[in-house]
């Protein structure tokens, strides 16, 4: 088959297994980092995008605007070329510098937001203000607002029905990330239509807000709720059978753990995903098939935690945490 649009490759992406000898499990990662901007956010971008032409908020030549710590942004530039539409991408210092790179090589135009902030603080509050002011005062421009839009988790209709298709066998549990909610919710959605006890895991960053623990700054990109912003609406409480945190370095360092182990480069909060999943699988509190999503890749990460010297430098490294993997996954398999 040959496609005219890139748009036309989000979707079909493949699985890889992690088997944990000994246990009644098996991990199960649908690598999302395969679609074309390589993120699962590909899919809810063109989902906001075609229905805000359907419903005629947006007009073919307008503008699109959205507040983005990368993925979405990137998802957006795709679909903006594909509408022949002008993508504005409002951001902050939080946004990886080469997630920031390839909106730029993709036509989209950057907004960084005004003020001091530490770090590790991500500044979404500013980031929504503008991006609005934007969509407002700009002739013929929408603010997709995607922690409010519900065709956000309506995008992921075609992930819960490649996953079903792919693993006839059955699904026994999904772990996934939350951030706006859209995922976790349009993903948990789908698949307790079709078998309402697969259990749905959240895994937020400790320091998010999404589950009502407390808030404080954390350096895990696009994901979870920081203090003083609010939770999406589009995120469904009820679809979700038990919300998580992980912290920085259990996140970090599982994904780095996984390149060196698997080959596999995913992204910080798909380290979080896998490490909360394997936790749980472990405890006895998993079993049977336990999908996560590889929800983007680590080539995108390689200049923050993928640094031996930029984890040190914050404190982050913490050699333990491959020594506890391997406990949970090499050692057993020597064992056997």
């Amino acid at each position: 088959m040959t496609y005219t649009t890139i748009t036309q490759f989000i979707g079909q992406t493949p699985l890889m297994s992690i088997d944990l000898p000994g246990r009644n499990a098996t991990l199960i990662l649908k690598i999302e980092k395969n679609n074309p901007g390589g993120s699962m956010k590909d899919r809810m971008a063109r989902s906001m995008v075609v229905a805000a032409l359907n419903d005629g908020r947006l007009k073919p030549g307008g503008t699109i605007v959205e507040s983005s710590s990368g993925n979405t942004g990137i998802g957006l530039a795709l679909a903006a070329l594909e509408f022949d539409m002008r993508f504005i991408a409002v951001v902050d210092h939080h946004a990886a510098p080469d997630k920031i790179r390839t909106m730029r090589a993709l036509g989209a135009e950057i907004r960084y937001v005004e003020g001091t902030y530490r770090e590790d603080e991500v500044a979404v509050v500013e980031r929504q203000r503008l991006a609005s002011q934007l969509g407002a005062q700009l002739p013929g421009a929408l603010f997709m607002n995607q922690s409010d839009n519900p065709a956000n988790p309506e995008g992921y209709a075609g992930f819960v029905e490649e996953l079903l298709t792919q693993l006839p066998e059955g699904i026994d549990a999904f772990v996934g990330c939350v951030g706006t909610g859209g995922s976790m919710t349009g993903i948990s959605q789908g698949l307790k239509r079709h078998n309402a006890r697969i259990k749905t895991i959240a895994v937020e960053p400790a320091g998010s807000i999404v589950f009502g623990k407390p808030g404080y700054p954390y350096y895990q990109s696009g994901t979870g709720t920081p203090a003083g912003d609010e939770v999406g609406k589009v995120l469904d409480y009820s679809c979700i059978d038990e919300g998580v945190q992980v912290t920085d370095t259990q996140a970090f360092e599982t994904a780095r753990y996984i390149a060196r182990r698997k080959g596999l480069l995913v992204g910080g909060s798909t380290g979080g995903a896998i490490y909360k999943a394997l936790e749980f699988i472990v405890a006895g509190k998993l079993s049977g098939n336990v999908v996560t999503t590889v929800a983007d890749g680590g080539e995108k990460y390689l200049s923050s935690f993928f640094d031996d010297e930029w984890m040190e430098k914050r404190g982050l490294l913490d050699p333990s945490i491959a020594d506890q993997l391997d406990g949970w996954l090499v050692n057993r398999a020597r064992a056997a």
